[in-house]
């Protein structure tokens, strides 16, 4: 019966039917069921006339009625009545069906109105109010926690109101009754104490009590992310027990080496326990799917270069690829330093990588001769043909997509370890729901001897004050970086604004000497690569740039990064911006510059970046004004589309709901004994209507 068309439910039709696909995909009684209210109205309270006039929300109110008249001429005509109480009154007016309202409504009968308040020609009125006698009200049985249903604008005129809405649930109810399968097990209802299926359903669309509601929404949301952490687990499991992984036995000459003579520092605890978790992965006999975050600077290189190193010991190659060739020259570089010394071959991959030494490089794949690769999307290609790969590390994994990833596991008959890196931080919640099937590796704190950068504010009318701030930081020795944000939508005004505020900059600093670079997003790859390398080298030493240079360049000389008109930027970027400094032994600073004019949201932004350096703690506060959406981009928001639970504010319930699926799947990861084959039934029903199990690879 959940699958029947909702036209032939009482109160619907086709026309409305129609309606309802078009507007929120509604087609069946079952995606009725589970179109949830998101906010209830408590309709045991009542307003004064008196106490109405700053509300901006439905109300309820008790009176009477006079003045009852028609007013206006043909399209003008309305209906307009004057309600009133002990403390004043209002007007209220109907533009539709006022012959038949004015037949209904007597001077004499006490009423209760519903609905919003609005301020015209200083007098308050309500248009179209819910009505009904204090009579009627007693009479029948009421509803009084009164939901409320998403909609949209063609729907509401269209005539589907809050109490249209009520009695198309009502008439559904009536239909199905109170016999729907229940999809949790009853020890899991017991332990957290959640209702039945029946009860929540009830509950969630007639609520009896706050107390009931409450439950009803617990176990509604339990149940949603119970069986996405079951797909994601179930998923994890699956890779290590039947997708087979190299197995790196031995930590031999090069890993040993590189650790004991090489390695110019000591590793922090944070980076010796992801190298033990990698190393655990590596020799188990299954493929490693791991995500290892940490924020700029934590050390995330000397990891992936050490589990190559593991690959290498055992006979297998390594690849590194990057999203940028900026950055994969970076990786590139940082990386020979090392290999050199080791012996190891290394080269460099990119899409300007000449013929020629593609063709060197793809012969030394082949056989065997080269050690790693490290390049950009054009490793991805088929013609890129290895002998025998062992490890693939994705950095910035989140600028490649699912596919892009997949051509890596393609590289080798047995599929490569995969290690995939970001400097962004995820909240544990999003890493939970987006990653949840892989396992997750956190450097979470900084190399010895590095000072936290400091993050300063300033508003604009300071901007010689901080220039002249950096003139004295760079008399030290020092460089310094000034970004400005993208503006325009067009490329060209976007420049023309760069170019302005570099030509201020130069004749600020005109006649000390100091050298200014320019970079941005319509050079040329080599022109850019060119001004960068010219900073690095300190030949000059200011950058001026867009966000360009969020990813990319290493300079640890440069001590300063002035953000302009830093409340245009996200979080996210202002703190992978703030990344690019503090990389030296000397104190770094960060200045946001802004205008005096804030928004309540930019505000919270300068005042989370200048309150800490911890990138996980300025993910959550991202996540909470910016949404999951928006942090992971369109491309990844598919599996975001939850009916009732919200990842943010349900994250414990998350969290718990993921202990419970885990205890379910370690002992019967199938789900094949006779207690699971509800669960598998419901598993297997969700996996085939959302596509969930293509999506995330």
């Amino acid at each position: 019966m959940l699958q029947n068309s909702i036209k032939y439910l009482k109160g619907i039709g086709t026309i409305r039917a129609e309606l309802l696909e078009k507007e929120l995909g509604i087609k069946t009684y079952e995606d009725l069921l589970n179109h949830f209210p998101f906010r209830y109205i408590d309709r045991t309270k009542f307003y004064q006339v008196k106490d109405i006039r700053n509300i901006n929300a439905d109300i309820q109110l008790k009176g009477k009625i006079s003045n009852l008249q028609e007013t206006g001429t043909g399209r003008k005509k309305r209906l307009t009545a004057t309600f009133y109480d002990e403390t004043g009154d209002i007007e209220l007016v109907w533009f539709r069906n006022y012959k038949y309202i004015q037949s209904k409504l007597n001077t004499n009968d006490t009423y209760i109105i519903y609905g919003r308040p609005n301020l015209f020609n200083r007098k308050i009125n309500i248009a179209h109010p819910e009505i009904e006698t204090l009579e009627d009200r007693q009479k029948k049985a009421f509803l009084k926690l009164q939901p409320v249903y998403p909609s949209t604008e063609k729907l509401i005129k269209k005539g589907f109101s809050t109490r249209l809405w009520t009695q198309i649930m009502t008439a559904l109810f009536n239909e199905v009754g109170l016999n729907f399968k229940e999809s949790l097990p009853e020890n899991i209802l017991h332990e957290l104490k959640l209702p039945d299926k029946n009860q929540a359903l009830f509950n969630i669309h007639f609520p009896q009590s706050l107390e009931l509601l409450h439950k009803a929404r617990t176990r509604l949301k339990f149940e949603e992310l119970f069986y996405l952490q079951l797909q994601l687990l179930q998923k994890n499991l699956h890779r290590k027990r039947k997708i087979k992984g190299h197995i790196f036995e031995q930590i031999g000459y090069y890993f040993n080496t590189f650790y004991k003579h090489v390695l110019p520092f000591e590793l922090t605890g944070a980076q010796k326990r992801v190298i033990k978790e990698i190393r655990k992965d590596v020799k188990s006999g299954a493929q490693m799917n791991r995500l290892l975050q940490g924020d700029v600077g934590s050390g995330k290189t000397i990891v992936a270069l050490l589990s190559m190193l593991m690959a290498i010991d055992n006979g297998y190659q390594a690849s590194m690829i990057a999203p940028t060739e900026i950055l994969a020259q970076q990786h590139y570089k940082n990386l020979k330093t090392f290999t050199d010394k080791l012996g190891l071959n290394i080269n460099l991959l990119t899409g300007s990588t000449k013929k020629k030494e593609r063709n060197e490089i793809a012969e030394n794949l082949i056989n065997g001769n080269l050690h790693i690769l490290v390049g950009t999307h054009a490793v991805l290609e088929d013609v890129v043909k290895f002998k025998n790969l062992g490890i693939a590390i994705i950095d910035e994994q989140h600028r490649f997509g699912v596919a892009q990833r997949a051509k890596m596991w393609r590289k080798n008959t047995i599929p490569p370890h995969i290690l995939v890196m970001t400097a962004t931080p995820i909240p544990r919640t999003l890493a939970l729901t987006h990653y949840g099937d892989l396992d997750i590796s956190i450097i979470d704190e900084l190399p010895p001897g590095r000072k936290p950068v400091q993050t300063i504010h300033r508003y604009r009318k300071d901007k010689l004050k901080v220039f002249e701030f950096i003139k004295r930081e760079i008399a030290k020795g020092h460089q310094a970086y000034v970004v400005f944000p993208l503006i325009e939508e067009s490329e060209m005004m976007d420049y023309q604004n760069l170019t302005d505020n570099y030509e201020k900059i130069k004749k600020f600093f005109e006649g000390t000497g100091y050298q200014i670079s320019m970079v941005h997003g319509k050079m040329k790859p080599d022109e850019k690569e060119a001004e960068m390398l010219k900073f690095k080298n300190n030949e000059t030493q200011i950058m001026v740039a867009t966000t360009v240079i969020e990813v990319g360049v290493d300079v640890p000389n440069a001590s300063i990064m002035l953000i302009e008109s830093a409340e245009r930027f996200g979080l996210s970027q202002l703190h992978q911006l703030r990344g690019r400094v503090g990389r030296g032994a000397e104190q770094s600073y960060c200045i946001l510059m802004t205008d005096y004019k804030l928004s309540q949201e930019a505000r919270i932004r300068i005042e989370t970046m200048t309150s800490t350096n911890d990138g996980f703690k300025i993910a959550e506060v991202d996540l909470k004004l910016r949404g999951p959406g928006n942090i992971l981009g369109t491309q990844q928001s598919g599996l975001m589309r939850f009916r009732i639970a919200d990842i943010i504010k349900d994250a414990p319930l998350m969290r718990t709901a993921r202990q419970y699926a885990y205890r379910i799947l370690k002992d019967d990861m199938n789900l094949e004994k006779p207690e699971h084959q509800n669960l598998k039934f419901f598993l297997q029903k969700q996996i085939k209507e959302t596509g969930f199990w293509n999506l995330i690879g």
